[in-house]
């Protein structure tokens, strides 16, 4: 009987405790990457937030209608079971504009969470849960969207006590309206917001036509200076039901995210004109492949060419030895 097909339930028969088997999945089920925040090729940062996706920890990025309100970082300060999390602080005292909108989101992949059949009428319920800490209280927001942002689902969620760690679960059904995609682009953006304005706040629990952050009334995190907000243990599963966060080796998270961006070296002497090399993973689309240092004698410091989704090619200098680099295939 497979461990992963069991539950808490049992069927006793004397001195005999038999487990009942169900249909819930326990391992495979957690649609975010890098949940526990234990990845950060980038580096850890702090990083400060673009009106465009600045990354920093893996699979997860920053971004706002005004650049320059929060940094994010990684970070040690974890509850129980954890060994990081992502630090969000703000750098100011904003008070957010009708037209203001600042996240801290996920984009996942279309491939891996085709099976919620969101935009059909079979659409399933999911559940989303996580830790938070924050040195503000309050009702605080995230959402659900599509790839085109015309359907979204704002959700709240309530920290109680400050400086505090608190364990939080989202149950949401399944959108049976709208396109989201199945391909590899993205399929479901999943996101924390850190303050809103009017346009981008509606009705908690309702799926609606249009862009929503967070439900009216959020509190702001951006609206106070130096306010932090800490978040880890992001699982998002299918179902009505938290189950326990999944974690996973650090050998398969970090493969997991080497298939969005991944760094490396190569080297070679003068004598060869080109050169091939393979990604550890096969990158979701062929990457923006970048030369981030080389080691040369000369002048020529060789051309770097992403090839496609596995392989890339360097076309070197006369005396070109080697270099680093970096390949960003992210949503």
């Amino acid at each position: 009987m497979p461990i992963s097909t069991i539950n808490t339930n049992s069927i006793s028969d004397d001195a005999v405790t038999v487990p009942k088997v169900t249909d819930q999945v326990l391992t495979h089920r957690n649609l975010i990457i890098n949940g526990a925040m234990q990845v950060a090729q980038r580096g850890a940062g702090p990083y400060t937030q673009t009106a465009s996706n600045q990354y920093g920890l893996d699979r997860f990025d920053g971004t706002g209608t005004i650049t320059s309100k929060f940094t994010f970082e990684q970070s040690s300060v974890a509850p129980a079971g954890f060994f990081n999390s992502t630090l969000i602080t703000s750098l100011s005292a904003y008070s957010v504009l009708t037209g203001d909108f600042f996240v801290y989101r996920q984009r996942v992949e279309g491939l891996n969470c085709s099976y919620l059949g969101w935009g059909t009428a079979s659409a399933k319920t999911a559940t989303l849960s996580f830790w938070v800490r924050s040195s503000l209280t309050g009702n605080f927001g995230g959402y659900f969207t599509n790839s085109a942002f015309n359907r979204s689902l704002p959700f709240s969620y309530t920290i109680n006590s400050a400086d505090t760690w608190e364990h939080k679960s989202v149950t949401v059904l399944g959108d049976t309206s709208g396109t989201w995609l199945t391909t590899n682009s993205i399929g479901i953006e999943v996101g924390f917001s850190l303050g809103a304005g009017a346009t981008y706040s509606a009705t908690a629990n309702t799926w609606a036509g249009n862009f929503y952050c967070q439900p009216t009334g959020s509190t702001s995190v951006v609206g106070t200076s130096g306010a932090t907000l800490y978040i880890t243990g992001v699982q998002l599963e299918v179902g009505d039901t938290a189950t326990p966060f999944e974690h996973r080796s650090y050998g398969e998270e970090l493969a997991l995210c080497q298939r969005y961006y991944e760094t490396g070296a190569i080297a070679f002497d003068g004598n060869q004109s080109v050169i091939y090399g393979s990604y550890s993973v096969t990158k979701r689309a062929a990457p923006i492949l970048i030369r981030t240092g080389n080691t040369y004698s000369g002048s020529e410091a060789g051309t770097f060419n992403s090839y496609t989704n596995q392989y890339f090619y360097v076309t070197s200098g006369s005396s070109f030895i080697g270099g680093a680099w970096t390949a960003d295939a992210d949503l």
